[in-house]
């Protein structure tokens, strides 16, 4: 269980560091590739509310393990 909640929290902290770089991004009008800083802002905001989620069905209803 460990193991899944450290993946959670690894979505979310990717999702901060994107989110970052957009609005670094905004500020100076810059793009990537034709990547803009709200389409940076965008997919960072959904990788942390998608991390946040999971690890919060992951507390909320853990799973039953036999290991003692």
């Amino acid at each position: 269980m460990r193991n899944k909640n450290l993946i959670n929290v690894f979505i979310i902290i990717i999702g901060i560091v994107i989110s970052s770089v957009g609005v670094f991004f905004k500020i100076t009008h810059w793009s990537f590739f034709g990547i803009s800083a709200s389409q940076l802002l965008l997919i960072g905001t959904i990788l942390e509310i998608a991390g946040g989620l999971l690890l919060l069905y992951n507390l909320v209803f853990p799973k039953k393990s036999n290991d003692l």
